[in-house]
């Protein structure tokens, strides 16, 4: 009686054994086809790429990077020109600062000559207008050692 109570009330494995068995082939059944439909769609969608999208592709990028590639030649060779102008024009202005600088060089050397000179005649001068004074002094002097008697 208990073993035949507990097997009615708490032991469900045989109801939920067939539940699952019914559960399972019915899925099968069902989604096998559904399955097979997908399968047979991705493996057409696969056929089409590797056929015809694919090979469109690679033309399509082949034919797109030669024509960057060019325009990246041209691109490269105006900045090499672009690069080689502006060489030559940093070029034309340290030429053009040098020949400043040597200017400003040889105009200073000139003026140093000229200030060397200057102060060669100032020098001069200086010496005759001292020798003027000691002679001028000098004669003071004599003149004053005819007074000094009185």
């Amino acid at each position: 009686d208990v073993g035949e109570i507990y097997s009615r009330l708490l032991d469900h494995r045989p109801v939920i054994q067939g539940e699952i068995r019914y559960f399972v082939k019915e899925f099968e059944e069902k989604r096998g086809l559904r399955e097979l439909r997908v399968l047979e769609n991705l493996k057409n969608t696969i056929f089409e790429t590797n056929e015809h999208v694919l090979p469109k592709c690679e033309q399509a990028m082949h034919d797109n990077l030669n024509e960057v590639f060019k325009k990246l030649q041209a691109a490269n060779d105006m900045i090499h020109k672009l690069q080689e102008k502006e060489h030559e024009a940093r070029k034309l202005q340290a030429d053009k600062l040098m020949a400043r600088e040597e200017k400003h060089i040889a105009h200073w050397e000139e003026f140093m000559k000229e200030q060397q000179s200057k102060r060669a005649e100032v020098d001069e001068e200086h010496r005759k207008a001292m020798e003027r004074l000691k002679e001028q002094y000098s004669d003071m002097e004599k003149e004053l050692v005819k007074y000094a008697p009185f």
